[in-house]
């Protein structure tokens, strides 16, 4: 009779801690810590700005202005965070 009553105790105490590791497990995937933030540069000349950013296919297509150069759209690879491509005015 003791032993049963020591196993069930023991049973009870198992069940409880794989539930509560469980929940742990699951609050840590949902919440997760937050990825750090992706780094682009975009080796633009000083005096160079940012004068919008849209979404091109599976790119971003970002219109830079200034730095004495005219202006151009470059196009990054969120995936990779390199500039894939430049597209500048030619002349006429």
């Amino acid at each position: 009779m003791r032993a049963l009553q020591a196993a069930v105790i023991v049973m009870g105490v198992l069940i409880l801690a794989g539930t509560v590791a469980l929940a742990v497990a699951i609050a840590n995937r949902l919440g997760g810590r937050p990825s750090p933030p992706a780094i682009v540069t975009l080796a633009e000349p000083e005096g160079s700005r940012i004068v919008g950013i849209a979404g091109a296919g599976d790119r971003l297509a970002v219109h830079v202005a200034g730095g004495g150069r005219p202006d151009r759209i470059l196009l990054v690879d969120p995936a990779t965070h390199r500039v894939v491509g430049r597209l500048m005015p030619g002349e006429p």
